[in-house]
């Protein structure tokens, strides 16, 4: 992902949900409508969010030091998950607890015109946001790749953070409308509970699948199969090497990838010739896969009639991905 594509969705919907938060609460001061705080505090939670994911952003870019000699990168990751935590404790639990009181001590709502309409606008509004996080995401989505695949396997986790928020919010609104709406029609306040409790259920799911997907990125994923499968075949595609012994990938930041293998050279080959070859074979990996920006290549001697290595040693491993 972009570090500007990534930045136009997120303003996006930071922009978008902090008008729609005044918004709402506007509505909810003046008609008591249990499910136009929630969605308040929703606007809120995702505002904050989306700040955080700013932050992280801006932390990402620090240079490598002594402490942290390849970089910040992960930065990205640690704020993409505390903006899952954020969603679940702040947007979800308040939900839920006021869907709870509503339900235990319901009243009457005092005006439906003004909810429904700001409800209304917000879809509008939400809906620009997402087709901004939409478009941005189609730069970067594989040909082919289908939603549920990018939002697995995206490194870059803001535009996935950004897309299952601004869908969470669209279905949020429109559980607010059919809160707000059926009270208005039935003059009976449960519906309104009723709302408020599924934008909380709808706002844990979506912060469990973000904080699973972020979890994952933290602990550290390795190449994709595709990206995996270049790199091979750039290091064996030039016959430089007799076998590629084993080799292993992980991502420090959502744009670089870290490479280190073990090549095996002829036990005659020079050892000038053999520094000529590992910078070519880097090269070609850099080709292959821009996002490998960290490369250590390890020299060993093979022989065709050596025993062969540990299994652990022999083959390729490829990421969990």
């Amino acid at each position: 992902m972009s570090a500007s594509g990534g930045g136009k969705a997120i303003l996006a919907a930071f922009l978008a949900n902090m008008g729609i938060a005044l918004a709402k609460f506007i509505a909810w001061f003046l008609s008591g409508s249990a499910s136009m705080l929630a969605e308040a505090i929703h606007s809120v939670a995702d505002s904050g969010n989306q700040l955080l994911l700013m932050l992280g952003g801006r932390k990402a870019k620090k240079r490598a030091d002594r402490e942290h000699p390849f970089g910040y990168g992960r930065e990205r990751y640690v704020y993409a998950f505390v903006v899952s935590i954020i969603l679940f404790s702040v947007g979800g639990l308040f939900s839920i607890y006021e869907g709870i009181e509503k339900l235990t001590h319901p009243h009457e709502l005092t005006n439906y015109w003004i909810p429904i309409a700001v409800l209304l606008i917000a879809i509008v509004l939400e809906s620009f946001s997402l087709r901004t996080a939409v478009k941005e995401s189609n730069h970067v989505r594989g040909r082919g790749q289908s939603w549920v695949s990018f939002v697995r396997h995206a490194k870059a986790p803001e535009l996935p953070v950004v897309l299952l928020e601004d869908i969470a919010a669209l279905v949020g609104l429109v559980f607010a409308l059919f809160g707000v709406g059926m009270t208005w029609l039935t003059h009976n306040p449960l519906f309104d509970a009723i709302g408020t409790l599924m934008i909380g259920t709808l706002l844990i799911l979506v912060a469990i699948a973000l904080g699973i997907e972020t979890k994952s990125l933290l602990v550290g994923e390795g190449a994709t199969d595709a990206d995996h499968d270049s790199i091979v075949t750039a290091i064996t595609t030039g016959h430089e090497i007799e076998k590629l012994i084993h080799m292993k990938t992980l991502y420090l930041g959502p744009d670089e990838l870290l490479v280190a293998a073990k090549l095996g050279f002829a036990s005659d080959r020079p050892l000038a010739d053999v520094a000529a070859d590992i910078d070519r074979i880097e090269t070609r990996v850099r080709e292959a896969v821009p996002a490998a920006r960290v490369i250590y290549l390890e020299p060993d001697i093979y022989r065709p009639g050596d025993d062969p290595a540990p299994p652990t040693e022999e083959f390729v491993i490829r990421s969990a991905d």
